[in-house]
Formats: C-alpha cells, sequence, structure tokens
C-alpha cells in the first residue's frame, strides 16, 4: 500500500487549505450570524463562497471517476485528504458541494438513475442550486435494521401514493431542499425481506408532505440543514419517480452507504486533527499552579495519546478508500465497518480531551469542540450504528473462519 499524495493531489490540497484559510475560518462566526437571522434558508455567505469554490474547480471533488462526465476524476483515495481538510469545520463541505445528504443522493442519482432523472434533479444538485434528503429512519421501528421500514408505497394506476412516518431526516428543513429519497415497502408481504424496499423521488412541494419539526441533536437543531420529522400523508408521484425498479431499494441503500461511512470517517479525522491544535496551543498558552498546562505530564500524555490515535486512524481510512477503489464497496465492506467503528470513536476521544483542556471553554460556544463533539457522537449511529457494524463484522469474520 503506497498512501504517498499524487502531485495532482497536493496541488488541489494546498488550493482547499489555501480556501479554508482565506474564506472559510474567518468566516465561522460570521456564518453563525447569518444562520441565526433566518434560521432555514441557505446563509448569503454559503452562496457566495460556493461560487467563489466553483469557480476554483474546488467543486463535487468526492464524485469517484468511475461516474464519468459527472466527475472531477478523483479516486476515494485522492479524495480522502480532501474531505479531511473540509471536516474541520461543520459547514465546509457544502461550499464545496461535498455535504452530506447530497453526496449519497447525487451518487445514487448518477450510478442509478435513468435519464429523466439525472437531468432533473443530479444536474441541479451537481450544480448547487437545490439541497436533498434521504428519507429512510422512521420512529416507529428500529431502522438500524432497514427492512423493518414501513412507510408504505403502493401503485395506483401510474402513481405512487406513499404514507409514513420518517424522522432525523437531515437536510429536509432547509429551504431550499427540494428533492427526498423515500424508502419505504413497495411489497411488503414478498418472502425475501430484501426484495421488499423500493426507492422513490418525491419533491419536497408535493401535497400532502409535511415537515412536522426540525429533531435536536444534544439540543442543536443543526439549522440552517436540520433534521426534520416528516409525515407523508396520501402523497401521490408519478411511477416515472422510482429509482431502478420495485424491490430495489434495500440494494441501492447498500450502495449509497458504502462511500457515505467512509466519507464520514474522512472528514472525522479533520475534525480530530483540528481539535488536537487547539488542545496543543491551549495547553501553550494556558498557565495553572504556575506553569504552563503543557509542563504537565497529563496533557503531555493526551496530546501523544491523540495524535497516534488520528494517524491510526487516517490510516485505516486510505487503506479502506483504496479498497473502494479496487474491489467496491461490496468487497471493501469489512474495512468499511471497522473504519466506521473506529473513526467517530477516535474523534470523540479526542475532542473530549480538548474539551477538557480548555476547561469551561471547551463546551462553550467560543470554540468548535461542542458542537462537532454532537456531531462525532451522532455518527455512532448515522449510516448504521457501532452495534450493527460490528455484529456484521464478527459474523462474517466467523463465517469465514469456519469456511476455511
Amino acid at each position: 500500500m503506497d498512501f504517498t499524495y499524487s502531485p495532482k493531489v497536493i496541488g488541489l490540497l494546498e488550493q482547499l487549505r489555501a480556501f479554508m484559510n482565506e474564506h472559510v475560518y474567518p468566516n465561522e462566526a460570521l456564518m453563525h450570524e447569518q444562520v441565526e437571522l433566518e434560521r432555514w434558508s441557505t446563509p448569503p455567505l454559503m452562496e457566495e463562497l460556493k461560487a467563489l469554490a466553483r469557480e476554483q474547480g474546488l467543486w463535487n471533488l468526492f464524485l469517484p471517476k468511475a461516474y464519468g462526465e459527472y466527475s472531477p476524476g478523483l479516486t476515494n483515495l485522492e479524495y480522502a485528504p480532501l474531505a479531511e481538510e473540509m471536516g474541520r469545520v461543520l459547514w465546509a463541505p457544502e461550499v464545496f458541494n461535498c455535504a452530506a445528504p447530497d453526496t449519497g443522493n447525487m451518487e445514487v442519482l448518477a450510478k442509478y438513475g435513468n435519464a429523466a432523472q439525472k437531468k432533473e434533479w443530479l444536474e441541479p444538485l451537481l450544480a448547487g442550486e437545490v439541497r436533498s434528503a434521504f428519507a429512510m429512519t422512521e420512529p416507529a421501528v428500529a431502522s438500524s435494521d432497514a427492512t423493518n421500514i414501513e412507510t408504505r408505497i403502493e401503485r395506483d394506476g401510474d402513481e405512487y401514493v406513499i404514507n409514513g412516518r420518517k424522522f432525523y431526516i437531515s437536510g429536509a428543513c432547509r429551504k431550499q431542499c427540494e428533492i427526498l429519497i423515500v424508502m419505504g415497502k413497495t411489497d411488503p408481504t414478498n418472502s425475501n425481506r430484501h426484495l421488499q424496499q423500493s426507492q422513490v423521488l418525491v419533491p419536497k412541494s408535493t401535497p400532502g408532505v409535511t415537515v412536522e419539526r426540525p429533531m435536536k441533536v444534544f439540543g442543536y437543531d443543526d439549522a440552517p440543514e436540520g433534521h426534520a420529522e416528516i409525515v407523508f400523508d396520501n402523497v401521490r408521484v408519478p411511477i416515472s419517480n422510482i429509482v431502478l425498479g420495485e424491490g430495489r431499494g434495500f440494494e441501492i441503500a447498500q450502495g449509497r452507504l458504502g462511500p457515505g461511512r467512509i466519507h464520514h470517517c474522512m472528514r472525522s479525522i479533520g475534525a480530530a486533527e483540528r481539535a488536537l491544535e487547539l488542545m496543543i496551543d491551549r495547553a501553550n498558552q494556558r498557565v495553572a499552579f504556575g506553569e504552563p498546562l503543557i509542563k504537565k505530564q497529563s496533557v503531555r500524555e493526551d496530546i501523544a495519546k491523540s495524535a497516534c490515535q488520528i494517524e491510526q486512524a487516517r490510516l485505516m481510512t486510505l487503506k479502506a478508500a483504496q479498497k473502494i477503489d479496487e474491489e467496491g464497496a461490496k468487497g471493501a465492506k469489512d474495512i468499511i465497518a471497522m473504519i466506521k467503528i473506529v473513526a467517530p470513536n477516535m474523534a470523540l476521544d479526542v475532542i473530549d480531551r480538548a474539551i477538557q483542556i480548555h476547561g469551561a471553554a471547551g463546551v462553550s460556544q467560543d470554540t468548535f469542540l461542542a458542537n462537532m463533539y454532537a456531531m462525532m457522537r451522532t455518527l455512532r449511529l448515522a449510516d448504521g450504528p457501532d452495534q450493527v457494524h460490528m455484529m456484521q463484522l464478527g459474523r462474517d469474520m466467523a463465517r469465514r473462519r469456519l469456511d476455511s
């Protein structure tokens, strides 16, 4: 394995870092102020930065070269350090049109969508003109097992009728969110539980779609993105809005979540790296009991342990990215599961140490630490909780051992 960055990646990374230093870090407070003024709409500053990033070619970097005309031509391995850099600020990925859930939805449409669906929805998403959401999780069932999904998608002539309730649907609170990819059951009695589900495109403005409330995460509503609870009440869409075909929903979900999981891990490393930098700065500057904190053995140990954990997770993430490039998400499922378990927990450890060294300031709004801690804790649930990944990984490893 050779994880040396190519000249192309080094050039992009330098360009991205320069953009972050000039336009993102200095605007963190202003972005927060603009969100507070109009909570559920994209801030004007975001649109300005998006236009600038697109002009500089820092756009849609996440989309692998396997997607041809839609892709900037990077592999997952090449994208990894770029995503890591974006992960240092919660809202930065959107600046470069590399934010979830749009990234996963764009990959779904690029891989599984028909020509009309790509024209109507993929192209404006790639242009950053609209936002989207992926509606799978439900409050009434354990949605970590996607076969439990109860939302019904029933055919009625030339239309599908959708009924159900979803929650924690990230992005759906935003005014600019125009399209939902909704997962539900078209064939609930099918003996194969993995063929019961389908995915259908539902414009958010469709009659019967009601965003009931924004769900909170540790008290944060994550505006303007938000995590909506949505009711679908006799929502009708044309049958042409089905993605790939009836019974293919579980297959699409698996194809969508593989790359999405590793993107989260890449960004987690960037968040942890920034937390470590803040930890070191605080330790060098803060004086307690007559000397700088950096003189304390426990503080030095926290810094050293954090650096070790970050580098371990980085190497595992790069290995997973390379494996996806070589064997696809299915072939890389073991290492994807491993890093999805490891990276958020690593970031939580590092951020927690940084919070401790910052004292009361660490849990305040004056650093990014508290908000990022909430985000990293959420990642232990998003795209499958730790327990599901461990259960499946352990099962597959035991099965291969028995078969050997």
